[in-house]
């Protein structure tokens, strides 16, 4: 009995993590053979990615290693030189960030992209305000506030997120509630998954755990995340595989159960390689 444990089996994971290491399972996104240069640069050459429903894949490598390409490339900023893009099984091909929201995938870049001088409500629907029934809504363009204050109102209970008012600005949140903002807005679109650039950068402890603390709840929700982080501490808490780029190649997907954080250092260094 004792040769059939695995290093997983030492840890009791979550319901919404043992749904997760199912690799058996097909990815509700895959890109195969990705490439992109700019200039002289080759920025991705020949990249692999998968990713599985109801999970957190973590993305990692040095600067230059092609992460922020990679997110660009599957939340449509930027064209692959090259490459395939399968959305549950089929190609897909995203033109534009609006292509790949379509598509119900959503980002949270480092800027957020929060508008201060609106409140969470607005924040929350801007750019997808909901009108108002009739002709008050389609020729006058009148919005249905009552409705988006209690469609946000839900969205913000469902991941325990606390404020002092829906109707407050942004700008007078903390830096957390502002990410907390910006991830629930994301979260309430998102249909595949969601992809979060640095999403702890800039923040105190306090708010970095609190929105470590939102990640986990999306994760128990169903959708999957994607987040690309150079904290490796935070990347070991939150998720069930990672993604390891060096030098704009995948060098392979490990799982933190498996690697110690030394491990996932030399692997990203190229000190070490990964046996498979």
């Amino acid at each position: 009995m004792k040769a059939k444990k695995s290093p997983v089996s030492k840890k009791s994971p979550s319901p919404a993590k043992k749904s997760n290491s199912r690799h058996e399972s097909t990815p509700i996104l895959s890109a195969r053979k990705i490439s992109k240069r700019f200039g002289h640069v080759t920025a991705l050459a020949d990249v692999d990615f998968d990713l599985y429903a109801g999970e957190v894949l973590a993305i990692i490598g040095d600067n230059g290693a092609g992460k922020s390409t990679l997110i660009k490339i599957l939340s449509g900023a930027i064209q692959p030189d090259k490459g395939t893009i399968y959305l549950n099984q089929k190609e897909v091909s995203f033109h534009s960030p609006i292509a790949a929201r379509k598509q119900g995938i959503e980002t949270v870049y480092q800027d957020l992209a929060v508008a201060p001088a609106l409140n969470i409500v607005d924040n929350l629907f801007l750019g997808r305000e909901i009108l108002k029934p009739g002709p008050l809504g389609t020729i006058f363009r009148m919005r249905d506030k009552s409705r988006m204050l209690k469609l946000a109102t839900e969205y913000m209970r469902s991941l325990k997120i606390g404020v002092h008012s829906l109707e407050q600005e942004v700008a007078t949140l903390s830096g957390g509630q502002r990410q907390a903002v910006a991830v629930c807005r994301s979260a309430a679109f998102a249909k595949h998954f969601i992809i979060m650039d640095e999403p702890t950068a800039a923040l105190g402890l306090k708010e970095a755990a609190m929105v470590i603390d939102l990640i986990k709840k999306i994760r128990e929700q169903g959708l999957s995340i994607v987040v690309i982080s150079h904290n490796m501490p935070q990347v070991f808490e939150i998720a069930d595989r990672i993604h390891i780029q060096r030098l704009g190649r995948r060098v392979g997907v490990i799982s933190p159960k498996t690697y110690s954080m030394s491990d996932v250092v030399a692997f990203m260094t190229g000190s070490r390689k990964i046996l498979t």
